[in-house]
């Protein structure tokens, strides 16, 4: 159902006066020293299973008044959903200069190959992205903001995956990551998906050369965005709690999306 003109406006109204009965509520309790409320935060899937196990119990023990709603979504769908003022804040790949949204970097992930043993690229000590074979590519299905990297990365737009004999786009990155190893291909991982690795996996990791290629991850929220303190207490556990590597990283080479 499409509200009229006038609902529209009334629904708008509406979310105003809730968004400064929340700044009253956020100022009150700052004032007396407590740091409550809720918090809700949507995610991206390629980066929700290896961020969030990183600080989630850590917050939630040193700020038990806060409560997270936390939800895995696409960019496309954080972005709606930040303008309709159905969550406070996205965590997502940037640069996106999307009118009215405002980021705020956390770290900057490098881009590694995953590389089968199988693969004429397993032999290479660093790797340059025309080395990658477009037909033993690996990708993630439309709607992931992942792809689009891996897609500009390689300059695939250029190149062809007519000779494929299996067109195949996973849904996940453990999925992508389990193909390589049980075929013949090669994928992109970001550094965080490469924690926790076995020996035998990290064996399959192959760096680009220097300027290493990275992504952007940030905090997103509106330009009207409240709990302005909330969020900005979970950006520094969220940078606070990434390792000392990813922290050092530089965003001389960051991959449009």
């Amino acid at each position: 159902m499409i509200p009229t003109e006038l609902g529209a406006e009334l629904i708008e109204q509406a979310r105003k006066i809730m968004a400064e009965k929340n700044v009253l509520d956020e100022m009150v309790n700052l004032k007396k020293g407590i740091i409550a409320g809720e918090l809700k935060i949507a995610i991206i899937p390629t980066l929700a299973p290896y961020l969030l196990p990183l600080f989630v119990q850590r917050f939630t023990v040193k700020y038990p008044q806060v409560r997270l709603v936390v939800n895995e979504l696409t960019t496309d769908m954080i972005l709606s959903h930040l303008r309709a003022g159905r969550i406070d804040m996205g965590i997502l790949v940037t640069p996106l200069q999307e009118h009215g949204i405002k980021e705020y970097p956390l770290f900057y992930e490098e881009l590694m190959a995953y590389v089968s043993k199988k693969n004429a690229a397993y032999k290479k000590t660093y790797m340059l992205p025309q080395d990658i074979d477009p037909n033993k590519l690996w990708l993630l299905e439309e709607g992931h903001c992942f792809r689009s990297q891996i897609v500009n990365l390689c300059e695939l737009k250029k190149a062809s995956r007519e000779a494929s004999h299996v067109d195949y786009e996973a849904g996940s990155i453990e999925t992508l990551r389990r193909m390589v190893e049980m075929n013949d291909g090669i994928t992109i991982l970001p550094e965080l998906a490469t924690s926790g690795m076995t020996s035998k996996q990290l064996s399959l990791i192959r760096y680009f050369k220097r300027p290493a290629p990275m992504r952007e991850v940030s905090i997103v929220v509106h330009r009207d965005f409240v709990k302005k303190k909330l969020i900005e207490i979970l950006r520094q556990e969220i940078i606070a709690a990434v390792p000392e590597k990813v922290k050092m990283n530089a965003n001389k080479y960051v991959v449009p999306v």
